[in-house]
This record gives structure tokens, C-alpha cells and sequence, in this order.
């Protein structure tokens, strides 16, 4: 790598873990360590207007909780269908900490980096805002940190969650 990737300056906003059964890791969360409310949603399509895998058009589903712990998002995932980042860290790690978010200011720019520095997009999905913006892609980075790093760029406006937890 030739340069540097500045998309990290605004460090890590999100944790994420690939979890078993989302319910009872929420609940866990909920009222052992005081962590809550939690949103849920269910991201595939419609939802999600565009997911890719290597590179490719796919389709894939997965339910995520979603709560704060000061200013450090906390996401829960669990896996439902289709080839993703999170079935292949549980055939691997099994569960736990599968990645790291990292909000960017500009996406499109963050991921131009990331090739520049032959960093590959393992996943990525878009349009999950309630004006059809919002994206995230995986980089395969586990190698060389030891975890996956997420870029993130967060829809102005999110959809109403499913449901939120506790309710």
C-alpha cells in the first residue's frame, strides 16, 4: 500500500456481532449490561435496493438490532439466507465480533481508496434510507487486522424499525 487511508479519521462508529439467535442476545444485552432500546429490521429486498457479493449481483437476507452504547453504535446480525460475510466468519469463527464500522463522509471516495490500496469489497448492499439512500460495503481485511473493517454511510432518514426492544 502506497498511501494511507484517511477514512479511518473519524474512528470507529460501530460494533458488530454475528449472533445465533438475535431475540435472546438482545434480551442478554437488554438486562445484564443495561443496553437498549434496540431497533430491529430485516434487510433484504425491498429494503435493500442493491446487494453485491464479490462483486456480483446477489440476493441475501439477514435480521439486525440495532442500539446505541454512548456515542458506539452496537449491531447484533443474524444470518437468514444466502452467501454472505456473516455465514462465512460463522463457518470460520463461529459467532462474535465479525466487523468494525466506520462512518465515511463520502463513500464513493472511501471505496476508490480502498481499491487504491488493492483493499477488495467482500459485500455490499444500498438503499435501505427512507429516501432510497444509505450503503455500507465490507472490506476484506481480516488478514491484515484481524477483523473486517465496514464502510458505512448512514441514510439521512432511516424506515421505522419492525419493532424496538423493549417496546
Amino acid at each position: 500500500m502506497s498511501s494511507k487511508l484517511s477514512f479511518m479519521k473519524n474512528g470507529i462508529a460501530q460494533i458488530a456481532f454475528v449472533v445465533k439467535d438475535l431475540e435472546k442476545t438482545v434480551e442478554n444485552f437488554y438486562h445484564i449490561f443495561g443496553v437498549g432500546p434496540w431497533s430491529f429490521y430485516t434487510y433484504k429486498k425491498p429494503l435493500l435496493k442493491e446487494m453485491n457479493r464479490n462483486g456480483k449481483p446477489t440476493e441475501y437476507s439477514m435480521r439486525i438490532a440495532l442500539a446505541n452504547i454512548g456515542p458506539m453504535r452496537i449491531e447484533l446480525i443474524e444470518q437468514q439466507t444466502g452467501d454472505t460475510v456473516y455465514q462465512e466468519f460463522i463457518d470460520k469463527h463461529n459467532y462474535g465480533i465479525q466487523h468494525l464500522g466506520i462512518v465515511v463522509d463520502d463513500i464513493e471516495e472511501a471505496l476508490e481508496s480502498a481499491k487504491k490500496a488493492n483493499l477488495k469489497v467482500t459485500m455490499d448492499g444500498s438503499g435501505f434510507g427512507l429516501d432510497g439512500d444509505g450503503k455500507y460495503a465490507y472490506l476484506d481485511t481480516e488478514e491484515l487486522i484481524g477483523t473486517t473493517l465496514e464502510l458505512i454511510s448512514r441514510p439521512k432518514n432511516r424506515v421505522e424499525p419492525e419493532k424496538v426492544y423493549p417496546s
